[in-house]
């Protein structure tokens, strides 16, 4: 296996080249890497896999019920549900399925409802089940006043979607995946041969090219001399509430959707949290993942009306992250085949549920460029972290901490976190380059203190690693 961040790229040419290695960069690479005969490069052009949307987006695993019927998007999210719940069960990743509530406000919003139901019905999805205000509100005793009624989805889920990125990596790589880390693609060139990437690193070439950079997946088709689309950022700011918040909500609250999405949600998290969020601001910059006093103060406002007392609860921290929307109600997935090119392009948030089906779909696109994949394998399997709040923990496991003390020995207390999951993650096949990618891994320093009290312990075992490493 190779994870390189580093020096020159190999001078050997790749069959294929996956440029961003977010979660859907990130799912193919395994999806190909199930071919033994294909040599795989997965590039990004950050340190860490799921540095850009992948790791702020609101961490629902979607059923598709409301997606636009017919589209690329509904089909390979009803697929990507059910793949992504199986593979999550198979390595560790949480997920609680905690169902949705659609919550309707007034009379417009009540009778949209039961074309909610049809559109559902019409994705194949038909569990949902409208509910009386009383229903609503045996469900959900501390929504605030006012709501009519809602429309019950109970397939709806929340998930780890830090751990379902890493694990498609993680995989992928002991499979033989070159995984290449600060690698930014800076031009391409194409000929016969293929494709050779000029990247922050050096040359590196390619058969066969596959565009999943996510923001900047038009600025990629564009040097391969398309114009099918344009990446407008929408950034969703996101509040994030203590643990003590938890007992407040039961389900995931949606509005009823709009043109701009889904709206502002109030949803737990799986590792005991609240979210609050996300706003929806179509920006120029593709950078600004920064929170603002006017989107913060918004969402506070309609979290008051949804949940009034998880306002006044205390607030551990604020996200950003930017969505890639193109103004189109689907995904940009083209396949050139004079080109041995894949753009996957215009994947919102829907693209973590879907993860899986478009990797397995894009393959298929692979072999329409003349690509020959060779056998299939079955990967090896991993089991992940156990991150969640739903099951029990390392500190929680006795049997654990009798083989290995280091898994009793906390270092991040508001998390939890153990000496020994901290030392892991860093000897793991992908470990963290950075302290935010150790939060990630671990959720060390994620807690109420962010990091007050551990952060500087986390700081020395990981230098600490890294002189280590220098030395080896």
């Amino acid at each position: 296996m190779t994870v390189t961040a580093q020096g020159p790229l190999p001078t050997a040419t790749y069959d294929v080249a996956i440029v961003g290695a977010g979660v859907v960069g990130c799912a193919i690479a395994r999806e190909l890497a199930r071919h033994p005969r294909l040599r795989i490069a997965l590039v990004e052009a950050q340190d860490d896999v799921g540095q850009g949307t992948s790791k702020a987006n609101t961490a629902i695993l979607h059923t598709g019920f409301d997606a636009a019927p017919g589209t690329l998007e509904a089909r390979l999210v009803g697929e990507g549900y059910a793949r992504l719940g199986a593979y999550a069960a198979e390595t560790g990743i949480p997920v609680e399925r905690v169902g949705a509530l659609l919550v309707a406000w007034d009379e417009e919003q009540l009778a949209a409802l039961p074309g909610l139901v049809r559109k559902a019905e019409r994705n194949g999805y038909d569990a949902t089940r409208p509910l009386s205000r009383e229903e609503l509100y045996a469900r959900e005793p501390h929504l605030g006043p006012g709501a009519l009624g809602a429309l019950h989805v109970p397939g709806e889920s929340v998930i780890c979607p830090w751990t379902t990125t890493l694990a498609y990596a993680t995989q992928a790589v002991l499979a033989g995946v070159d995984l290449h880390l600060n690698a930014k693609v800076e031009q391409v060139g194409s000929g016969e041969e293929g494709h050779r990437l000029h990247t922050s690193r050096g040359p590196l070439r390619t058969r066969r090219l596959v565009n999943a950079a996510g923001l900047y997946a038009d600025t990629l088709d564009r040097l391969l001399g398309h114009e099918d689309f344009t990446v407008t950022p929408r950034r969703g700011q996101l509040l994030v509430y203590d643990k003590l918040a938890r007992p407040l909500v039961r389900h995931i609250l949606l509005p009823v959707p709009t043109a701009l999405g889904k709206g502002v949600l109030v949803a737990p998290t799986v590792y005991g949290n609240v979210l609050l969020g996300p706003t929806a601001e179509d920006l120029d910059d593709k950078r600004a993942t920064g929170s603002t006093a006017d989107g913060l103060a918004g969402l506070r406002d309609k979290g008051r009306r949804v949940l009034p007392a998880l306002v006044e609860e205390e607030v551990t921290a604020v996200y950003a992250g930017l969505r890639a929307a193109t103004g189109q109600e689907d995904y940009r997935i083209a396949v050139h085949p004079g080109q041995g090119y894949v753009t996957v392009g215009g994947i919102r948030s829907t693209g973590l549920t879907a993860s899986l089906a478009v990797a397995a779909h894009v393959t298929g696109l692979l072999a329409d460029t003349g690509l020959d994949p060779g056998p299939v394998r079955e990967l090896e399997p991993v089991t992940m972290p156990q991150l969640g709040e739903a099951s029990p923990r390392p500190y929680q496991r006795p049997e654990l901490i009798a083989a290995d003390p280091g898994y009793g020995t906390l270092v991040c207390h508001c998390e939890r976190v153990s000496r020994g999951e901290i030392r892991d993650a860093l000897a793991s096949p992908i470990p963290p380059r950075g302290l935010e990618g150790m939060r990630r891994r671990t959720r060390a320093r994620a807690g109420r203190c962010q990091g007050f009290y551990c952060g500087a312990v986390v700081r020395e075992l990981f230098e600490a690693a890294h002189r280590e490493e220098g030395r080896t």
